[in-house]
């Protein structure tokens, strides 16, 4: 496919991802969403006689709302393997599609990344370790300061409900030894610059680490130690962001509960959580299909659904879409909204 022929209207590229899970079905599905209605030219990267295969099978089981892949642009990419083991074969494919988006993506400014879901178990069975997609991302970019976001917007009241994270994909017992003061303030400068590049003034939360925030001491030294020194450090430098905390975890997002059902409540702009589950449990549980995972400081935007490979449903026509459908949606509007500058 020539590339260079393509007009300058806004662009979407989607990796397809791990071919044996729900990515091929939920992309098929999500592409023919009427929630999805503007003038977008997407590309899809991945193995063009995969996602045929995929449409026939699903048509097969009475499914009608799919998007024909004959009628869709694909990079068609054979990644050939000598290796008999399909896991193997798969996690090598899905990690070569993310890579050849990530090279598609940059040679436009007009232009956002969607990633479909990957297994990580089966990057490292052929031979690519990394602890996700989104480290992938930074070290091809050649940015050190990411950060993981997972943000959603209701559908109720139209608040966009923000949760980053500090810590990732590691281990709780190694929570407690990554985090610092250096970091919290890395973190904090990626949120205040996503959120400023949409609202004035954005509001930040940021939960504990320990329960009750450490109670001074009692349940926890972190917070008594270096964190509240950090936010207060971080905050003098930035006096445009109302920040507050660090607050008790097990309450930090009841207000985020009430701000996603109801319009009159005051609202919040984000919340900086210190570890994965901290921050993902009340994200999922409030948002349910509607979040979606985002890679911030990156020099484009890149979205991904916030959920896994499916392969108990895969084949089954079973999965649904939504959390696809709210990804490339969310890719559309922070590309053609964000302040920010789309420097790829």
């Amino acid at each position: 496919m020539n590339f260079q022929d393509m007009s300058n209207q806004l662009k979407i590229v989607l990796s397809v991802g791990d071919e044996s899970g729900i990515g091929p079905e939920i992309i098929l599905k999500a592409l023919c969403s009427n929630e999805i209605h503007e003038n977008i030219e997407f590309i899809l990267v991945g193995s063009k006689k995969n996602l045929q295969n995929t449409y026939i099978h699903l048509r097969s089981l009475g499914l009608e709302n799919l998007a024909n892949p004959k009628n869709l642009k694909i990079h068609d990419l054979d990644i050939s393997s000598s290796d008999s083991d399909s896991k193997t074969s798969y996690g090598n494919s899905s990690f070569y599609y993310l890579k050849k988006a990530i090279e598609i993506v940059k040679q436009y400014p007009n232009s956002a990344l969607v990633t479909g879901p990957i297994c990580k178990k089966s990057w490292s069975l052929a031979g690519h370790y990394y602890s996700g997609q989104t480290e992938v991302l930074a070290e091809s970019c050649g940015v050190e300061n990411v950060g993981m976001l997972f943000t959603a917007k209701s559908p109720i009241t139209g608040w966009r409900f923000n949760t980053l994270l500090a810590t990732t994909h590691i281990p709780i017992c190694e929570v407690s030894k990554k985090l610092t003061k250096q970091l919290i303030h890395s973190k904090l400068d990626l949120f205040k610059d996503f959120c400023s590049s949409y609202i004035d003034q954005p509001t930040l939360k940021v939960a504990g680490l320990n329960p009750h925030a450490g109670e001074e001491g009692i349940l926890g030294h972190e917070e008594k130690d270096w964190l509240n020194d950090a936010l207060i450090t971080w905050n003098n430098k930035n006096r445009d962001i109302k920040l507050l905390g660090p607050l008790s975890p097990d309450s930090c997002w009841n207000s985020s509960a009430k701000a996603w059902r109801n319009k009159d409540v005051e609202k919040h702009d984000g919340i900086l959580a210190m570890y994965h589950d901290q921050g993902l449990i009340p994200m999922k549980v409030i948002a349910l299909n509607y979040s979606v995972n985002m890679t911030i400081g990156l020099p484009f935007i890149r979205t991904s659904p916030d959920h896994g490979t499916g392969f108990d449903i895969a084949g089954k026509g079973i999965a649904q879409s939504q959390s696809m459908i709210e990804a490339i949606k969310t890719a559309i509007e922070i590309t053609k909204n964000s302040r920010l500058l789309n420097t790829h």
